[in-house]
């Protein structure tokens, strides 16, 4: 059973402009983690698209709420790269990019809601578990830096076609792991990620 997700978090809060905050990437292997932040201007509307929990979305349904979503609310994209994930590890990457998609909003929230169990520096708000199943705002952050994410491997996966980025996302599936064992890694790898440190390994073995 799919759980919708409602307003009524956001309207615990007492205030206005609440921003509901997701990331999308952490387990890929390569690519940036995006992060997304998501005000509804208003929250006594029909919404007539499907919002909810982007894991529980199909492709088509996520673009048809994107769309929606992209038009009728304030939000933002920001993202860490593999380099910044490699700096500073994928918890507080995931950390900094929510913090850089809140400040890029075009007006400042009053409370910010980030899914999850830890709450960012410098963002006041909460942190809400599995907040993407039970808030609205959340569950559109999360379709925001979900479809953010796929345009963005979309885009790479043209000038690395052998690497199937827009069929795996990066993820580690097999096709991928026999690819990346084939041609190796580029700048677009998460160094300290485990399969890609063997690699690195493998070559520098290889090379000695």
């Amino acid at each position: 059973m799919k759980i919708c997700p409602t307003f009524d978090i956001e309207n615990e809060t007492g205030f206005e402009f609440v921003a509901g905050v997701d990331e999308a990437g952490r387990g890929p292997l390569c690519g940036p983690v995006v992060a997304a932040a998501v005000v509804f201007p208003r929250r006594d509307i029909e919404i007539p698209v499907i919002i909810r929990d982007s894991k529980q979305m199909t492709s088509h349904m996520r673009a048809v709420a994107y769309e929606w979503i992209t038009q009728n609310t304030i939000w933002a994209a920001a993202q860490c790269s593999a380099a910044e994930i490699d700096e500073l590890n994928i918890l507080r990457a995931s950390l900094t990019a929510m913090v850089r998609a809140v400040k890029k909003l075009t007006c400042v929230p009053q409370f910010c809601l980030i899914d999850g169990n830890r709450l960012p520096p410098d963002l006041n708000g909460a942190a809400v578990v599995k907040g993407d199943a039970k808030s609205i705002s959340i569950a559109a952050a999360s379709i925001i830096a979900k479809e953010t994410r796929d345009r963005i491997m979309n885009d790479l996966a043209a000038q690395y076609p052998m690497y199937l980025w827009d069929k795996n996302a990066g993820y580690p599936t097999p096709e991928h792991l026999r690819a990346i064992e084939k041609y190796g890694i580029n700048e677009h790898y998460r160094k300290s990620y485990k399969p890609v440190k063997e690699r690195i390994s493998k070559d520098e073995f290889t090379y000695d």
